[in-house]
């Protein structure tokens, strides 16, 4: 696209069917390869990516021509069938925009979640974004 820029970093996360712990610890960076490998063929980068059994986050830049939903569907879709039959993402997602002023520290967050869950849950950290970013929701149904 001519004379189209954008900046849209966006901060992604999504958990595991039932917040189950599905993704084991070596099949973590397997993981991340294999996301970083469908986001390049979408011409999406893929910045950093972090995790634990039952969630990961994605630092991701999208380009201007991309659609966040789609985005999601295919990194999901995709890495769910490569993750084997018995594997499956929970329905949805959160995702947060990032300014540039802040993706080191965004990055350094992704990258840091096991340690990060030693202190609190998926679902108390999950919350607490929604939280910050002002954003409505009825806690009785944001967990599917």
């Amino acid at each position: 696209m001519a004379h189209t820029y954008s900046s849209n970093f966006v901060h992604c996360i999504f958990s595991t069917k039932q917040r189950r712990p599905l993704i084991a610890a070596d099949r973590m960076n397997g993981l991340f390869v294999y996301l970083n490998g469908i986001a390049k063929c979408e011409g999406i980068a893929l910045i950093t990516a972090g995790g634990t059994p039952n969630h990961i986050h994605l630092l991701i830049l999208l380009p201007a021509n991309a659609s966040l939903a789609q985005t999601i569907q295919k990194l999901k879709g995709s890495s769910s069938r490569w993750m084997g039959k018995d594997f499956a993402w929970q329905e949805g997602y959160g995702a947060f925009s990032v300014s540039p002023t802040q993706l080191e520290i965004v990055k350094k967050y992704v990258e840091g979640q096991e340690e990060h869950h030693r202190k609190r849950s998926f679902e108390e950290e999950f919350q607490l974004m929604l939280h910050s970013c002002g954003i409505e929701y009825d806690s009785r149904y944001v967990f599917g």
